[in-house]
């Protein structure tokens, strides 16, 4: 695809959005107010922007329990996610799920929950509906290499390809789950192999590339649009931080030394901003860029810090005893 430098400087404007909220949620969570495990997709935006950008409005996303950046890139709330964080009420979930729990359908942000692989079936049932409905929409599921190991992920691919269902499979592969390397789990082979074996359409492309994961996506989505069946895309990537928690975790010895430092050297932010820097976008861009996330975040924590939190009256009725 040829991207227009506007373009190209919007998909850089999401990745930092994500990336500043991020950061600002691992400098505050040590203050012990927000009360819920975090997973952060710190090195990994350029998958959940690039996919997003493909995208409409009314298309269905199903996340994971590193859901914060697929949330946002889907035009997901900011003070709504912060304030879920902190469990107020003005949260995506009133304040009552957490952090692994998002949910916001009219941003088609079909939810997000800590059970490895369980919203892939939800996105495949999904997208039945859209086809059953004779709409136009599709279902996108994001899931790690992990859960490429969970069975209910080959059984949503064999009901896909079934009934060529509008579905897109997003293997976001940062090799590791929780602390374990991938060729410590399973033999040495692509995991796109293992879905093309099912008789899935498949494409890979560098998830730390915005432009390539762009391309790759927008071609499967318009696959699966036309009603061509599910697609399985699997992009490469890196989480800088911990699995569950805000820091950095090189001192426990299960990542190779210097692996973390040589993914760095891939930023997708910084290789999106060198890429606009030969293009002739200058510093002012960048720290304007800068200046208006921070603010945006800023708000968004007061908003959060600000709010009230839920009501009783609020639950559901079935707590209500």
């Amino acid at each position: 695809m040829n991207f227009s430098l506007t373009e190209l400087q919007h998909l850089y404007r999401d990745m930092l959005r994500i990336r500043l909220t991020e950061e600002a949620i691992a400098a505050r969570y040590g203050e012990q107010e927000m009360r819920c495990p975090t997973h952060l997709c710190i090195g990994q935006e350029a998958i959940c922007v690039g996919v997003a950008h493909a995208l409409n409005r009314d298309d269905y996303v199903f996340s994971n329990h590193r859901a914060h950046g697929h949330y946002l890139a889907k035009g997901g709330n900011l003070p709504a996610l912060i304030g879920e964080l902190y469990g107020k009420g003005n949260g995506c979930c009133g304040g009552m799920g957490g952090s692994m729990h998002l949910i916001d359908p009219e941003a088609g942000f079909m939810g997000a929950v800590p059970i490895v692989a369980s919203t892939i079936p939800l996105a495949v049932g999904a997208a039945w509906a859209a086809q059953l409905k004779n709409s136009d929409q599709v279902s996108v599921a994001f899931f790690g290499d992990g859960a490429f190991e969970e069975g209910v992920v080959h059984e949503s691919l064999n009901f896909a390809l079934l009934h060529h269902l509008p579905m897109v499979f997003v293997c976001e592969n940062n090799l590791y789950s929780v602390y374990t390397r991938l060729d410590q789990r399973q033999p040495e082979r692509p995991i796109h192999g293992v879905a093309a074996a099912h008789g899935c359409q498949v494409a890979t492309a560098d998830g730390n590339d915005v432009a390539a994961v762009v391309d790759t996506a927008t071609q499967a989505i318009a696959q699966a649009r036309q009603g061509k069946g599910p697609v399985f895309l699997e992009f490469s990537t890196y989480r800088w931080r911990e699995h569950c928690g805000p820091d950095y975790d090189d001192d426990l010895g299960y990542r190779p030394q210097g692996e973390l430092q040589d993914w760095q050297q891939h930023c997708p932010i910084q290789r999106l901003a060198n890429q606009l820097k030969a293009s002739g976008t200058d510093r002012t861009f960048f720290q304007e860029a800068k200046d208006t996330v921070d603010a945006e975040v800023a708000a968004a924590f007061q908003t959060a810090l600000d709010a009230a939190p839920p009501r009783y009256n609020d639950l559901p009725g079935l707590l209500h005893g």
